[in-house]
């Protein structure tokens, strides 16, 4: 297998979401409060399915099982991120993930420890990130009681901003944000707080989850200390890496921007490498086999292949691999 794995996007709708994916990305979106693009996905709420080659039209959650050379014969019972393109029209609700451990108890799936890379941003835009609670009884106290404008804690945010969430922090991505976030393939999230909204389908406001929160809710919050480290490549070309182990157990994540060069990659701390084109365009080279990356396009460079070139005037990428086994 000499090919990328393209994926076509499954969209999501939410009741924060909006059309501007459409805007920013040119993708075909169903009507609706279009909130999140699950662009590479194996999770069965949303899997990708494959665009080209051998394995066009095969889902990527069946592929993992049937193709496992694909992804270096991983452990691993099922492909363990999820990429996804986010638009905040309106602010998410308060939020927390647990994880692996209580995630297994309570949903029988994955933690979702997750970041955001941040691609457009409105003016004064900022995140619920972390909170003030000393512990876990003043936590407790000030969720039950609703006392938000001291518990909860406000990071301003503008585009190229980078955040990592680890399971258990309190968080919300708010109005006016587009992001690109790379997570565990997990759909469990607790919600804190909902502005009292009412539920699009149902009718009645959307449930709470107080009792998983407070169970999962790391007390005191410490935000991580990332080490950013900016690198040139070529001769007018930057690669930045975001996150990765020790400070992220189970992903590292790289920004890519390529400036009219053609710079050859391959692996680095994984089987298989996630792209996703964030903004401009540029050509893959495979064993001179050139593929057309246009904006918003969401690829897998899948283990069989050891090294691949991108170029382009002016093309920017995130990247990601799975740190686990």
């Amino acid at each position: 297998m000499m090919e990328p794995l393209f994926l076509k996007p499954v969209f999501q709708e939410k009741i924060w979401g909006g059309q501007k994916l459409a805007q920013e990305f040119n993708y075909d979106l169903p009507e609706g409060k279009i909130g999140e693009c699950w662009a590479i996905s194996a999770h069965p709420h949303g899997p990708s399915q494959v665009e080209n080659g051998p394995y066009a039209g095969k889902y990527l959650n069946e592929l993992w099982q049937s193709q496992p050379e694909l992804f270096g014969n991983p452990q691993g019972k099922v492909f363990p991120l999820l990429t996804k393109i986010l638009d905040a029209e309106d602010s998410l609700s308060v939020q927390v993930h647990p994880d692996n451990v209580y995630a297994k108890a309570h949903e029988g799936e994955l933690g979702k420890t997750e970041c955001w890379y941040i691609i457009a941003a409105e003016p004064d835009s900022y995140l619920i990130y972390g909170h003030n609670a000393k512990n876990h009884q003043e936590m407790k106290d000030m969720i039950e009681s609703g006392d938000w404008q001291h518990f909860l804690k406000k990071l301003p945010v503008q585009a190229g901003d980078f955040v990592f969430v680890p399971s258990g922090t309190v968080h919300a991505l708010n109005k006016g944000i587009v992001a690109l976030e790379t997570q565990q393939s997990s759909d469990t999230t607790y919600r804190l707080y909902d502005y009292d909204r009412v539920d699009m389908k149902t009718g009645k406001k959307r449930a709470l989850h107080l009792q998983q929160s407070e169970d999962t809710i790391t007390v005191p919050f410490v935000a991580p200390k990332l080490k950013l480290q900016q690198q040139k490549i070529g001769a007018n070309s930057v690669i930045t890496n975001y996150v990765q182990p020790p400070i992220s157990p189970f992903f590292a994540v790289w920004g890519i921007q390529v400036h009219n060069d053609q710079i050859q990659f391959q692996h680095q701390l994984g089987a298989y490498t996630l792209y996703s084109v964030i903004a401009g365009a540029g050509v893959l080279t495979i064993a001179d086999q050139e593929y057309q990356l246009p904006l918003g396009t969401h690829f897998i460079i899948p283990a069989t292949i050891k090294d691949w070139k991108i170029s382009g005037a002016n093309i920017q990428l995130i990247a990601s691999e799975s740190t686990e086994e």
